[in-house]
């Protein structure tokens, strides 16, 4: 676990940094626009350039040296950051400019990702893998506790700017974390083995794994359903809570650090115990516990509930989250990791580029005009939710998590999902063949 845990180490330090600089932008756009579509296209740039990288990222991991793919990442992350700063020290920064960034840095990213996660199974033994993936929750979350409470308290006093320099630090510390550890390589991912198939034939390799195994299509379809709804809400979840809160910003930072917390605990507890021991009861009961929480998070009208109901929400991330990273990681050889995390990651960022497209317009132009005192919904759904500003974002944020509940209860009826531990072998039983 050492090399991973430095590496592991050098990510959350430049994690931190991003979210600081993501809270930063979100309350910088919000208060220019005060529209949730400013955000959600935000959103929506990095994942339509995801969309357009991910199925070359796959081969690309699969090919080449997965190090040094993690540092031209951070480094190319790094230098959009020192364009956002030039711009405003220029006193040229539009909110468009944070569509190109996220762009680009969507592409990086998202290759950077992919080869992290590709790399987890060289770097630890199989009986790590929760572990190592419950560590990646840990990266996660405690970048939500430190982050926002961070650039809440900065913003106002550093700004914008001050806030982009601290980002670019973390960059170079992460590049540097990567730089000094020696990560291992598949032996199958060297170039010149792969040199007798075409590119477009390595990148269907990830997509032929997972359909033809009907076990690994069946968690792959659960998992996009859930993230597809929980999207729609995740893409409203800060102009909800500014909207609703009197753009309080206080209030959206302690949500996060709350989050945060809770997620820790989960990852550690995770961590801890290794989860139960058929991963697919934790993926599916992640998703219940999970969308019950938000469901009663959008409810609520005030931290006395959001503040609770967000912890008990973040509590289930780490266990879905862990145990279906676990599932993968046992089932899918290493040499072969790159492009099937590539066709998860494609497919994934399809149906959230979706949801987040679809969640802005409907929130700005349905939701949001039907929850006012006049609109068509309020005299539904006032006495439950209120009307005015907010109100409409809250009503849409609760039909897409008891979208999340529906997913995982279905899932148990479903015997394909249910039983897949046992029907798919792992692949050092086992191997699949992609030919």
């Amino acid at each position: 676990m050492r090399t991973f845990v430095i590496v592991w180490s050098g990510q959350l330090v430049s994690a931190i940094g991003s979210y600081m600089t993501h809270f930063a932008i979100t309350l910088w756009a919000w208060q220019l626009t005060g529209q949730a579509t400013a955000l959600t296209l935000i959103i929506f740039s990095s994942q339509v350039a995801s969309l357009v990288v991910t199925p070359f990222a796959g081969v690309i991991v699969d090919r080449y040296d997965r190090k040094k793919l993690m540092m031209l990442s951070d480094a190319v992350a790094a230098l959009s950051t020192v364009a956002i700063l030039s711009l405003y020290l220029t006193g040229h920064l539009q909110v468009w400019h944070f569509y190109v960034t996220s762009a680009i840095n969507g592409v990086f990213s998202d290759l950077q990702e992919i080869a992290y996660s590709a790399s987890i199974p060289m770097m630890v033994s199989k009986q790590d893998y929760t572990r190592a993936s419950s560590m990646g929750s840990v990266l996660h979350y405690s970048s939500n506790i430190f982050a926002p409470a961070l650039a809440g308290i900065l913003y106002y006093s550093i700004g914008l700017l001050g806030i982009l320099l601290i980002d670019l630090l973390t960059f170079c510390i992460a590049i540097l974390t990567v730089f000094r550890v020696h990560i291992p390589q598949p032996v199958a991912s060297r170039p010149s083995l792969q040199s007798q198939t075409t590119l477009l034939q390595e990148m269907l390799v990830g997509f032929r794994y997972v359909f033809a195994q009907p076990g690994l299509f069946a968690l792959l379809v659960a998992a996009l359903l859930f993230w597809f709804a929980h999207d729609i809400g995740a893409s409203l979840y800060s102009a909800m809570v500014l909207a609703r809160s009197n753009n309080n910003a206080s209030v959206l930072a302690s949500l996060s650090a709350i989050a945060g917390v809770s997620g820790v605990i989960g990852a550690i507890i995770m961590s801890t115990l290794g989860g139960p021991k058929r991963k697919i009861h934790g993926f599916l009961l992640g998703m219940v516990g999970a969308g019950i929480s938000k469901a009663i998070f959008g409810l609520g009208q005030s931290p006395l509930l959001w503040f609770p109901s967000q912890f008990c929400s973040s509590l289930n991330f780490p266990l879905l989250g862990s145990s279906n990273d676990a599932i993968w990681l046992a089932k899918v050889s290493p040499e072969r990791q790159g492009r099937v995390v590539a066709t998860r990651s494609l497919l994934l960022l399809v149906v959230s580029t979706i949801a987040a497209l679809m969640a802005g317009p409907l929130a700005d132009r349905i939701f949001e005009p039907a929850m006012m005192p006049e609109g068509w919904l309020a005299g539904i759904f006032g006495s439950i939710f209120g009307t005015g500003s907010g109100a409409g974002m809250a009503l849409l944020y609760v039909i897409s998590s008891i979208g999340l509940v529906l997913v995982g209860a279905i899932g148990y009826w479903i015997p394909t999902l249910r039983d897949m531990e046992t029907t798919v072998c792992d692949h050092d039983v086992e191997p699949y063949s992609s030919k």
